[in-house]
């Protein structure tokens, strides 16, 4: 009776805790709970824009209206979608964070290779420098910046934005430059060699050898470039000032939807519901972006860990 008694706690503890706790019903209860809880904190704010985007007026004011509104309201959407001019912004906006982000994916591909493969006068003092630039908040650099685009006659144009990704100084490019500088240490240095053996320049080792192996960090750098390009409207708006990008039309969304529908007038009244719906279209295309290239940017994340030679 004893045995039986022992082979059964055994048995319930085997399914509690796992052979090694990992494998037990307790620890995958925890992660779960976890899981869902992360998932809320970061979900919340996205399915509170979206209730509250599809409300009417009505429903705004009705302190018994929470999460179910008593109709879909798509005329919130048809309004933000006016003031934002969608079509025009979208495709501006696209145009504009894909320029920025192909060069500082390029640009810190070339500079991250060139500080892990060669050797060089000041190496180290120009690598600490390069950090100490992303330490650096661009509030401190604004006014010699603007003087350096006011003397190039740059000032209001993107090439304020793009000239920098181009030269290695682009929105927090430090950080690009240091993962790829990372990924080509780890990189197998025979097949670098043997490429050199075979008469191959520098730059063909680079663009034939070196780059293509290095596909999860770009992938990785460009999304995150993408979407911090994206995001960004300080810089945006200080020094390109009339890019049609969408986060600026977003941030002037008041002032552009009293012009555009005077108030005064019955039910132009700007509420709650249509500045939610014109957030809710201005992370749309990322959230589009997330989920066409997600499979890749998972894949790509567990791949950056591979260690070479």
């Amino acid at each position: 009776m004893g045995q039986v008694k022992t082979n059964r706690r055994s048995k319930y503890k085997k399914i509690l805790i796992g052979n090694n706790f990992s494998d037990g019903l307790v620890f995958k209860f925890f992660i779960i709970i976890l899981l869902i809880s992360f998932s809320y904190i970061y979900l919340y704010p996205i399915l509170f824009m979206f209730i509250n985007s599809i409300k009417s007026l009505d429903d705004l004011l009705d302190s018994g209206v929470r999460w179910v509104p008593n109709k879909f309201y798509l005329e919130n959407y048809l309004r933000a979608w006016k003031v934002i001019e969608m079509p025009v912004s979208i495709f501006e906006s696209i145009w504009y964070v894909l320029k920025v982000s192909l060069f500082a994916t390029a640009t810190s591909a070339l500079v991250g290779y060139g500080f892990a493969t060669f050797n060089f006068p000041f190496k180290r003092i120009l690598f600490a420098l390069m950090l100490i630039a992303f330490i650096l908040p661009p509030q401190v650099l604004m006014v010699a910046l603007n003087g350096v685009y006011l003397k190039l006659g740059i000032v209001g144009t993107e090439y304020t934005m793009l000239l920098p990704a181009i030269f290695g100084q682009g929105l927090n490019q430090s950080i690009f430059i240091l993962l790829f500088y990372q990924f080509f240490r780890q990189t197998p240095k025979v097949l670098l060699e043997q490429a050199e053996i075979d008469g191959a320049s520098p730059f063909k080792v680079f663009t034939s050898i070196a780059l293509p192996s290095a596909t999860p960090s770009v992938i990785i750098v460009f999304l995150f470039s993408f979407v911090w390009y994206w995001n960004e409207t300080f810089m945006t708006g200080l020094y390109t000032q009339t890019l049609p990008t969408i986060p600026l039309k977003i941030s002037r969304f008041v002032s552009s939807y009293e012009s555009l529908f005077p108030p005064g007038t019955a039910g132009n009244e700007l509420n709650e519901a249509i500045k939610l719906a014109g957030q809710m279209l201005g992370i749309l295309p990322l959230l589009i972006l997330y989920f066409l290239l997600q499979k890749q940017f998972t894949e790509s994340i567990d791949r950056t860990g591979i260690v070479g030679e």
